[in-house]
């Protein structure tokens, strides 16, 4: 069996050591515990061992787990993290406290249109596919073309403009598997297109750097991750439970 509560204090303890050596603070990263697949009683398992922030990939799945979790007067805070389809964001609004997959202009439109008819607004990140890979999600800003970042910063201008959106950020996924030296140039050109949308729209907060997962959070660090996403780190294999 999974002993999550040693397992999160196995990740924590990672975390704060490649803070320590980044001369960084731990308590500037949020852990985000990614619950895919997982069933409630390990995420109950995980609040009761201090965890409240969660995210899930897909509507359908965060649907059921969210709902339990307000039942349960839980009062847990929950992230998108997967792709979200336009179809899904009345649905996801209701759901999510962040979503941090905003990967087009349409997308974050849709948000914003049904933010707006709720009455209510978003927490958002901006999804960028700094690898260039084709099978990722994201606006594309390979650190060897600049014209993807003049897309990318057209694109910013017209979603900081739409209303009922709070845009906090970016997000990454680096590649899988790869030496330590393309994740770090991967999350470094994340943290440099930040700080181009900071200095282009100073009126927003742009925190957040989510980026960082269970076999590469230790070098998204160093590189200013504020958000890094585990899941089977804390809640093992998915074939296990």
């Amino acid at each position: 069996m999974t002993d999550i509560g040693d397992n999160i204090a196995r990740v924590s303890e990672r975390i704060s050591t490649a803070a320590d050596g980044a001369g960084r603070k731990p308590e500037e990263i949020t852990l985000v515990a990614i619950t895919k697949t997982v069933p409630t009683g390990m995420i109950e398992e995980a609040r009761r061992a201090g965890l409240r922030q969660f995210g899930e990939n897909q509507v359908r799945e965060a649907e059921f787990k969210v709902l339990w979790s307000r039942d349960a007067g839980m009062n847990l805070e929950w992230h998108m993290v997967g792709h979200l389809q336009r179809n899904k964001v009345k649905k996801a609004i209701q759901l999510f406290d962040m979503i941090q997959s905003v990967d087009s202009v349409r997308l974050a439109q849709e948000i914003s249109r049904r933010c707006h008819a709720l009455g209510t607004s978003m927490p958002l990140l901006l999804e960028v596919n700094v690898s260039g890979e084709s099978s990722k999600y994201g606006f594309v800003a390979s650190e060897v073309d600049g014209r993807q970042e003049e897309r990318l910063l057209r694109s910013t201008e017209q979603i900081v403009d739409l209303p009922n959106l709070e845009p906090q950020g970016l997000m990454t996924i680096a590649p899988f598997e790869a030496p330590e030296k393309i994740l770090r140039s991967c999350f470094s050109r994340l943290r440099q297109l930040l700080e181009t949308l900071r200095a282009a729209f100073p009126a927003h907060n742009w925190q957040h750097l989510s980026m960082g997962m269970t076999d590469d959070f230790e070098a998204a660090i160093p590189e200013g991750a504020t958000i890094v996403r585990i899941g089977r780190a804390i809640f093992g294999e998915r074939g296990d439970y």
